[in-house]
Parts: structure tokens; sequence; C-alpha cells
């Protein structure tokens, strides 16, 4: 069976993405489509707007067959990390033959070569971004304008430069990258993004909006005003989780635990969570003296920067309020890999490619989260935990079984 790799947040899962699942298969020529996607909380840092067996369901509807949880260790980090976590994770099935990316371009061939450059990580590239910062650049600013200027022969450094300051154009760069990194046989293949574009605020007209706006939607007037830009079967989810307390999902619910644990902490205990980098522990410190109104939104606003972007800032709240330190989510750390293989999430045909996928995985494929143990395990139990809390509680008897749900719940079928 021929399987292509798609990598996903669906926050939520929205017409768009049903076209890249579509062009997947249609560039691939795959029989199946494994879905490696983000847990509960996201690349961006934030948390997503809802729960992760909510969006297996919808990914499960809208034509994936396989879903495999993107352990939370690499899943709210940086585009490097969280590029190469998702990309080790397809790799190491053993049954992905070929890996799918939206990009603005839809240029494979110069993405490839930059990608051949920089996946030997050039002498100069470090410090060229640490110049780059020095100078006030955001740091996915800095690293595009470090990586064009390495651009190698057939692409200018200008067109580099333009290409990589989209945001799919970039985190396929790192897929593309991560699979060069690990010799990987998996066949890169993109597909031009359609309709919206990534941080597109509002609609335009046609069915496809970004997932910024479908959020925003959902936000402001529930389910029914995002139902041009999304599925009927995500619709309906979207509906359930609205009425069962389960949505929508945003920093604000976090607020009291995080700014607890933001006032409470000393500068030197910060200063090791991770993403907490260059004083900013003190800054955190300074701003929360100062803070206009006690929620999240005002924290971000009072502590962001040309230096400090918004999503550096939402994972560096995501990693205080989950505990991650520095030592763990390291370099080093991170580079030995994803441990296992979470399975979310399945359809029949995602049911005969998993069990082709036992015999081929080089990691356990992981259905029965109670049964197998790993650091990294037990921090995706936690920030499940963490998210569960933050959900309109209707019962507090059932508490510890909603905290814990993960722990226990077998993967979804469909």
């Amino acid at each position: 069976m021929k399987a292509v790799g798609v990598i996903v947040e669906y926050n939520p899962l929205h017409n768009g993405h049903v076209h890249h699942l579509n062009e997947s298969r249609r560039l691939s020529g795959a029989d199946a489509v494994v879905a490696v996607m983000s847990g509960p909380f996201l690349q961006r840092g934030e948390p997503a707007i809802v729960g992760k067996r909510a969006r297996t369901e919808m990914a499960l509807h809208a034509g994936a067959d396989l879903v495999l949880e993107l352990p939370v260790a690499y899943a709210v980090q940086p585009a490097e990390w969280f590029a190469f976590g998702a990309v080790s994770l397809l790799h190491r099935t053993g049954v992905v033959d070929s890996l799918c990316f939206g990009s603005e371009s839809g240029d494979i061939d110069s993405l490839q070569r930059i990608a051949r450059v920089l996946a030997v990580e050039p002498a100069g590239l470090r410090e060229d971004i640490a110049r780059r910062l020095r100078e006030g650049a955001s740091y996915p600013a800095a690293y595009a304008g470090a990586a064009a200027a390495l651009a190698p022969g057939g692409v200018d450094a200008n067109d580099a430069a333009a290409l990589l300051e989209q945001p799919n154009n970039s985190l396929g760069l790192h897929y593309l990258i991560a699979l060069q990194r690990l010799g990987s046989a998996i066949q890169p293949l993109t597909a031009a993004r359609t309709g919206a574009a990534y941080h597109q605020a509002t609609p335009g007209p046609g069915a496809i909006a970004s997932a910024t706006a479908v959020r925003r939607l959902l936000l402001a007037d529930g389910p029914n005003a995002a139902a041009p830009y999304v599925p009927a079967a995500t619709l309906a989810i979207l509906h359930r989780e609205w009425q069962e307390g389960r949505a929508p999902m945003h920093w604000e619910r976090f607020a009291q635990p995080l700014l607890h644990i933001a006032a409470t902490r000393r500068a030197s205990e910060l200063e090791r969570i991770a993403e907490v980098t260059e004083g900013l522990e003190h800054r955190l410190m300074r701003t929360l003296a100062q803070l206009p109104e006690p929620s999240v939104e005002a924290l971000l606003n009072a502590l962001k920067t040309r230096r400090y972007t918004r999503t550096k800032l939402q994972r560096m709240l995501a990693h205080m309020l989950l505990n991650h330190t520095k030592d763990e989510c390291s370099p080093e750390q991170l580079a030995t890999g994803p441990g296992y293989l979470r399975v979310l999430g399945f359809t029949s045909t995602g049911q005969s490619l998993l069990k082709q996928m036992k015999k081929t995985a080089s990691l356990p494929v992981v259905t029965k989260p109670s049964t197998f143990d790993h650091a990294q395990l037990e921090l995706d139990i936690q920030a499940q935990a963490a998210y569960a809390l933050a959900h309109d509680q209707e019962d507090s008897r059932n508490i510890s079984r909603i905290m814990y749900s993960d722990y226990y719940e077998s993967p979804m079928r469909i």
C-alpha cells in the first residue's frame, strides 16, 4: 500500500485543508494518507481551539487514514524542531513513501536546492542569524535572511529571501532539511496554497478561508459563522464541542494558572523554562507588575517587541504553563527524535496500514498509553490534563477522568 504523509494542526480543519489532502493523494498517487498532528498546544504556542480527539475525527472524515500525534516536546517549538519531529515520525513508520506540504510558491526545486545547502549547517549561518537578531530582526526574519544569503547557484539571493518570507515556504524548507538530515527516502512534494493567505484575518470570496479567519469567526459568533468555510463533518463536530463545554479553547481560559505561575516564580526559576531567553524572565516580571488587566492578551501585548514576536512569547507561555525546562527541550534532547508513534485514530484503510506499520516501524507503536512508559509521553499526558482542566466542567466528580482521559482512551476508529 502506497502512503503519503502530511504534517498538520487542523485548528480547525477547513476547506483549504481538504484541498491539501486531495492534492496530496493526487500528486503522490497514494492509497492512504498518514497525518502527523499536533496535540492540545500548537507550533505557534497557542492552545488548539478544539481538542485533539475532535481534530482527529475531523481529519478522518476529511480523508486522512491514520493520525499520529506529534509529541508536545516537538509541537511547541520553532519551525526547525517542529519539522524535525514530525518528519522523523513519518520516516520511522517505515510505510510512508512521500511527504506533501502546502507552500505559497509550489516550487519544490528551489526549496530543495536551498535545503541541500542548509542541511549541513554551513559555517557562519548561526553567526549571521545572531547578527541579524542583534540588529532587531525577529528570529523568522533573521533565519530567512541568513538562509537566503547562502542560496546556492541557480537561486538568486533576493528571490530566496522573498521565497522564505512566506510562512508555508519557510516551514516546507525545514521539512526538506529534516529529510536530508535523516537520510530519508521519503519523496517530498508540494501543493501550491490556494485561496486565503496564511494569516489573512477575514474571509475573502470563495469557500476557502485561512485558519486564522475561521478561528476569529468561531470565537466571535460560534460554529455557524464558520459554516461556509468548513466541511459538514467539521461543522457538526464543532457544534458538539461547543455544546459539551470543550470549546472554544483560547488563552484566556488559562489566564489564572498561567499568571499565578508567572507571579510566584523567582527569576532563577523562570530562567530555566524553555524559550525564556536573553533576560526575558526580567522583562516578564517587570511587565507583570505594570499589567493593565489580568489577562493573557494584555500580557502578550505588553511583552511583544520587534525582537520578541507574539509566536515566541506564546511558546514561552505554553512552556511555562506546562513546566517545560530548557534541559527537556534542548537541541541535544530534541535531536534524538520522538521516542514512539502514538496513534490517535484510523479508518479501515488506516487499520490495514497500521498492521503493516507494526512490522516496519523503527519506533514502538503506541495505541494504549497506559501500557507504555516514556518521558515524552508523560509530557503529552500532562499537556492534555492541563488543557482539559480549562474546559467548562459541568460535573466536578468526573474531574479525574476528564484530566487523565488521554492516558486511557483508545484510538478513534471511523
